[in-house]
């Protein structure tokens, strides 16, 4: 007999068609989850059936990250990934890189196809990512004013710095105009000069943190000459905005811990500074001072006056000791150091006279801003009071109209509600007529 192979050959000659199959190497297969299994390696192994057919898939634990579910025998999902075969076993089986709910399939792909175009772009590259600042005073922040995330960004930067200032962009973070919103909130903040950005919401489906997967949103982060931080949803929550950010944080909360410095270990390193370099310059202080009286002990024990021969002459000249004096010296480097301390006083209340003007600056920007936003909203409540008043019923009672209502206080809608003798009451505009329903009468149509 020829042509005898082992079964390893078999196998390995049907991996290798398999491997050949471009449609295999990246396919998505829809069905129903059973016999599903996470391993504790982390590992996931699970089966895809439909009324036709059962498919082995596994999905190693460095693919959880994209796992956005805790999923289960039953649920309906969509699997990308790569069909191959086990040698060992002599089985094929699905190997999944992605897994999403049925209903988020279309989204799913888009997400997909947006991420490789932009990551092909370069826009996710390390070199385009801005430092975050270390001492952030004016941090920025684009959410809903209304949602939690807001919430936990004021909780945390409070707790942490007080002295930090918060200025909120109020966004819309789902539904119609939410892309337009997030993207006016980002140039508006960065024009007003903030320090850092965050963007972000809370948790949700797919499709409610959709905005964030939008390209226009992705464009105006990267041209942002701000850096921002996405903080979208919870820690498994992936959107493209945290791929084109400068830093992405798990979840809000996160983001004012990275954007917000803490005050008080600010304040204890300050202060542990300051004692080195008062400890320091006090030692060297001493040092001196030692040296110093040395000298001067030693310069005492010389003797004051020289022998000079001249001519057969004998002088005596006196030695000024006080000139050659370390004391002087001592004196002169004492001096110094108190011009030093006025230049830097004066240095400190250039500073601090600069950021009053800052700050004053600032405070005149957010008023006109507050006071555009108050004449915007009284011209909306203009309007809304005289479309009220179109609906008030007190004009349609003043125009001749009245209504009626019987014994029980219900209005009556028609000759149905009533009968010959029931008590009725007329409300008029200017007060109430009691009657009694002398009979009913039905309109001919």
């Amino acid at each position: 007999m020829k042509d005898i192979y082992s079964v390893g050959q078999i196998n390995r000659y049907i991996k290798g068609m398999f491997s050949q199959d471009i449609l295999l190497r990246n396919v998505f297969i829809r069905g129903e989850v059973s016999n599903c299994k996470y391993h504790s390696s982390g590992h996931i192994y699970f089966s895809l059936k439909d009324a036709s057919g059962t498919l082995s898939c596994i999905m190693f634990a460095g693919n959880r990250r994209n796992l956005q579910f805790p999923m289960k025998n039953g649920d309906r999902v969509i699997c990308g990934g790569t069909v191959d075969v086990y040698e060992k076993g002599g089985s094929y089986q699905l190997y999944a890189r992605d897994i999403r709910l049925e209903g988020a399939g279309l989204l799913y792909e888009q997400f997909i196809a947006l991420r490789n175009e932009l990551k092909e772009m370069g826009m996710f590259e390390k070199e385009y990512k801005k430092p975050i600042p270390k001492y952030a005073m004016k941090v920025g922040v684009v959410t809903a004013p209304e949602g939690a995330a807001i919430r936990d960004i004021q909780n945390i930067s409070h707790r942490r710095n007080p002295y930090v200032q918060l200025y909120l962009y109020p966004a819309r973070v789902q539904g119609e105009g939410a892309k337009a919103s997030i993207v006016r909130g980002i140039r508006v903040l960065d024009d007003f000069g903030v320090d850092v950005i965050i963007i972000g919401r809370g948790g949700g489906s797919l499709e409610d943190l959709w905005a964030f997967n939008e390209r226009e949103v992705a464009e105006a982060i990267f041209a942002c000459g701000t850096p921002v931080v996405s903080a979208v949803g919870h820690e498994t929550d992936v959107t493209i905005a945290d791929f084109v950010a400068d830093m992405r944080a798990p979840t809000p909360s996160a983001a004012a811990e990275l954007c917000v410095f803490d005050y008080e270990k600010f304040r204890e390193r300050t202060e542990r500074i300051e004692t080195s370099l008062r400890s320091g310059t006090e030692r060297r202080i001493e040092r001196s001072k030692g040296r110093a009286e040395a000298l001067l002990s030693s310069f005492h024990n010389i003797t004051a006056r020289r022998v000079i021969a001249a001519r057969g002459n004998i002088r005596f000249y006196g030695v000024r000791l006080e000139a050659l004096s370390p004391k002087n010296r001592i004196n002169d480097r004492r001096r110094t150091l108190a011009d030093a301390e006025i230049r830097m006083s004066e240095i400190l209340r250039e500073k601090i006279r600069a950021n009053r003007e800052r700050s004053r600056a600032t405070q005149e920007k957010m008023k006109t801003a507050e006071h555009r936003l108050l004449d915007a909203g009284t011209r909306r409540q203009l309007m809304l009071i005289e479309r009220f008043k179109g609906l008030n019923p007190l004009d349609k009672l003043r125009q001749g109209y009245s209504y009626v209502t019987d014994e029980e206080g219900r209005a009556v809608k028609d000759i149905k509600s009533v009968h010959t003798g029931s008590a009725v009451t007329i409300h008029v505009t200017d007060g109430l007529i009691r009657a009694d329903v002398r009979g009913v009468e039905e309109r001919e149509h």
